[in-house]
C-alpha cells in the first residue's frame, strides 16, 4: 500500500524554480505542489527536507536502447527489468523500449517482450512504450545500426509490428526518403504514432514533404542525418526551421559539440527540445568492449565508439545530461529538467500524468543534490531507489 508523504526543498517544474516549495503525495499521485505557505491542508507523517538539492519531476527517456549491461533487443523480462532499476539510479522514472534495426523474428520478440512486461510492470523506471528506431533507414547514415538488416517500410511490415506493439509504440524513426516511407508515415499518423525523421540522407525538400505528410519529431538531431548547408538546409534545416516540431538532443557534448547544442536549445525553447539518452548497455559499467547489435563497441571515458570510430549510441545519462546543459550551455536549471521530464512527456502523449510536480499527476519525482547526482527517486509514489549515505 502507497503512503502518504511530503518533500520540502527547492521545487524544479513547468520550467520555474520554487524556493521554499512542498510536494504532497498520496496514494500515487501529487495531491499539491507549490509553495510552502499556499498549502493549507494537513501534512502527512513523512516529511522529508531536502536542504542541497532540488525536487524535480521524474525525467522521461523517449530514447534509450540500454544499460548496465543489458539492451531491449535481449527480449527477455529480467534484461528489462535490469534496465528498469538502473534507469530509477539516474532519475528515469518512464523510458521508451528502443529497438534496433534487426530480422523480423528478433524485432517481433523484442516488442512482444515489451509488451508482455509493461502490462505485469516493473521495479523501477516505467515502460512507457515503445520507439522503434530501424530497420526502416537510410543505409548511409545508418550509424551503429547493421546495414544488412535494413529494409523498406512495406505497409504490410509496419502494420503487423504496430499490432503486435498491443497500442505500446509511441515514437517510429525512419528515413522519409526511402521507398515507400511516405506512405508508412501517413499510415503511422493516422494511428497516432509520432514519426520522427532519423538515419536520414533526405534533402531539405525531401524533408519538408516528410512533414506534410506526418513527421513531427527528429532523433537525435544532427546525428546520423544529411547536416546544414547554407546552399542546401538538409534534415537539420527542417529540423530547425519547423519551430513547431519537437527534436531530440544526445547532451553528452560527444555527438553534439556544446556550442552546437547552445544553438539548438535557442532555436527550439526547452518545450520542443527533449533530451535523450540513446544509452546502450555499456551505459553505467565504466570502460571496456561491449556488444551493439552483433557488434564491438568500444568504451572509454565518455565515447562510445565502433572499431572504425563510429559513434555508438552512448553511454549517457539523463541526469548528466541536464547537467550538461547547464554548465556546457548556460540553460536554466529548470529549463534543462523540462527538457528531460516535461517536454518528453508531452511529445509522446503524456501530458496531464507525467512530466510535472503538479496535482493530480503521477507522483514520479526525481530528487538530485547539487552535483546532478540523484539521491531518490519515486514512480507512482513508490520510492524505487535511495542513493547510500
Amino acid at each position: 500500500m502507497k503512503q502518504a508523504f511530503a518533500l520540502r526543498g527547492t521545487v524544479v517544474t513547468g520550467g520555474t524554480c520554487v524556493a521554499d516549495g512542498l510536494v504532497v503525495v498520496d496514494g500515487g499521485t501529487i495531491a499539491y505542489a507549490g509553495t510552502s505557505a499556499g498549502y493549507a491542508g494537513p501534512l502527512p507523517e513523512r516529511v522529508e527536507t531536502v536542504k542541497d538539492g532540488w525536487i524535480c519531476p521524474g525525467f522521461v527517456d523517449i530514447h534509450m536502447h540500454g544499460i548496465a549491461g543489458c539492451d531491449t533487443m535481449d527480449g527477455t523480462p529480467e534484461s528489462l527489468m535490469t534496465i528498469s532499476r538502473a534507469l530509477a539510479r539516474f532519475g528515469v522514472t518512464s523510458f521508451l523500449a528502443t529497438t534496433m534495426t534487426a530480422p523480423y523474428a528478433e524485432l517481433e520478440k523484442a516488442i512482444r517482450n515489451i509488451a508482455a512486461v509493461s502490462r505485469a510492470g516493473t521495479e523501477g523506471a516505467a515502460v512507457a512504450g515503445i520507439h522503434l528506431e530501424g530497420p526502416w533507414i537510410n543505409p548511409r547514415y545508418k550509424g551503429a545500426q547493421n546495414e544488412a538488416h535494413i529494409v523498406a517500410p512495406k505497409l504490410a511490415e509496419v502494420r503487423r509490428l504496430y499490432e503486435l506493439a498491443d497500442g505500446l509504440l509511441k515514437v517510429v524513426t525512419i528515413a522519409p526518403e526511402q521507398p515507400e516511407a511516405l506512405e508508412a508515415i501517413r499510415w503511422l499518423k493516422e494511428q497516432g504514432v509520432i514519426v520522427s525523421a532519423g538515419h536520414t540522407g533526405a534533402t531539405f525538400a525531401q524533408a519538408q514533404h516528410a512533414v506534410e505528410c506526418g513527421v513531427q519529431h527528429f532523433t537525435h538531431c544532427f546525428n546520423a542525418m544529411t547536416g546544414l548547408h547554407h546552399r542546401e538546409p538538409g534534415v537539420v534545416g527542417a529540423a530547425m526551421v519547423h519551430e513547431q516540431l519537437s527534436t531530440e538532443l544526445i547532451a553528452d557534448g560527444e555527438h553534439v559539440h556544446p556550442a552546437v547544442m547552445r544553438i539548438l536549445y535557442r532555436l527550439k525553447s526547452f518545450g520542443r527540445l527533449a533530451l535523450v539518452s540513446d544509452s546502450m548497455r555499456a551505459a553505467a559499467l565504466g570502460d571496456g568492449v561491449y556488444d551493439l547489435g552483433g557488434q564491438a563497441v568500444h568504451v572509454r571515458g565518455t565515447q562510445a565508439k565502433l572499431a572504425d570510430g563510429t559513434l555508438a549510441g552512448s553511454i549517457l545519462t539523463l541526469n548528466r545530461a541536464v547537467q550538461n546543459m547547464v554548465t556546457l550551455c548556460g540553460v536554466p536549471l529548470p529549463e534543462a529538467v523540462a527538457m528531460a521530464s516535461q517536454t518528453p512527456a508531452e511529445i509522446v502523449g503524456l501530458s496531464g500524468q507525467k512530466g510535472r510536480l503538479e496535482a493530480g499527476y503521477d507522483a514520479d519525482i526525481t530528487v538530485l543534490n547539487l552535483s546532478y547526482g540523484v539521491e531518490a527517486t519515486y514512480v507512482m509514489g513508490r520510492q524505487v531507489y535511495r542513493a547510500q549515505a
